[in-house]
């Protein structure tokens, strides 16, 4: 069992009056000081309920709201009976990359918009990652390649190559030792995948897509092999933009007959 982590005496009393609202909130930020200040990890538990009370100088309602706000945010998990408690948990990236997308549920999020940040972000993530690939990544990124290597003999395996060739570039991502520029592209990529008019095009026949992709990813993994990460910047610059044009050539086809229709 790991043992309850201390709370140092300089925290004590640090939440001033306000409403109950915010005083759980200051609660909440001030706990995940503690746990970045002592280096507590995944399954770490926190101090006991009584104790957070007595350190903080807060209500036990005002603690519960505290730990149930980060409960949410998926800081901790509670466990109740003989060794409960709250401990210290990690949220997934598909808890985060579901929780962004909700806050732009009701936003009118574009294909343009999508790769406008695409093709800013994915050239700088080819770059960083040229410099520290090892062989074995490459040859798992030339793998994901072999499943649209061939032309489809349907528009569902079709539809399944599209997949796969997204597939590529969030691997390609999780090779960056940049978190923050992972998150991004990879975050990018979930929003093309459930974009509406995207599953729409996707349901439609499009060999250029799949073939020009496939020729830019070959590009990209020779630049790889050479380490240049300027030649691995440009070629996926250019994968980008072409790719955009692609895909609004496509929204503008399905438009047209919606309006047609």
């Amino acid at each position: 069992m790991v043992p309850p982590a201390i709370i140092r005496d300089n925290h004590k009393s640090a939440v001033k009056a306000g409403r109950n609202r915010n005083r759980a909130q200051k609660t909440a930020e001030i706990i995940k000081d503690w746990i970045l200040e002592l280096k507590l990890m995944p399954g770490d538990r926190l101090p006991q309920e009584h104790e957070l009370i007595d350190r903080l100088q807060v209500s036990k309602g005002t603690t519960r709201e505290a730990l149930k706000i980060m409960e949410t945010q998926g800081l901790i998990r509670t466990r109740t009976g003989p060794g409960g408690g709250a401990f210290v948990s990690e949220m997934s990236s598909d808890t985060a990359y579901s929780l962004l997308a909700t806050h732009f549920f009701f936003q009118e999020i574009s294909i343009e918009d999508i790769y406008a940040l695409r093709i800013t972000l994915e050239p700088m993530l080819a770059a960083a990652v040229c410099v520290s690939i090892t062989d074995d990544q490459i040859d798992l990124l030339r793998e994901k390649m072999t499943y649209y290597a061939y032309p489809p003999a349907s528009i569902e395996e079709e539809q399944s190559q599209r997949e796969k060739e997204l597939e590529f570039h969030e691997l390609l991502a999780d090779f960056c030792d940049n978190a923050l520029l992972k998150f991004n592209c990879r975050f990018l990529i979930k929003m093309l995948k459930e974009l509406t008019v995207c599953k729409k095009i996707y349901k439609k026949s499009n060999p250029e897509l799949r073939e020009r992709g496939l020729s830019y990813q070959e590009q990209l993994l020779s630049a790889f092999e050479r380490k240049s990460p300027e030649d691995a910047e440009t070629i996926l610059c250019e994968h980008m933009k072409e790719a955009r044009e692609l895909m609004l050539a496509q929204e503008a086809h399905i438009k047209k007959g919606f309006l047609k229709a």
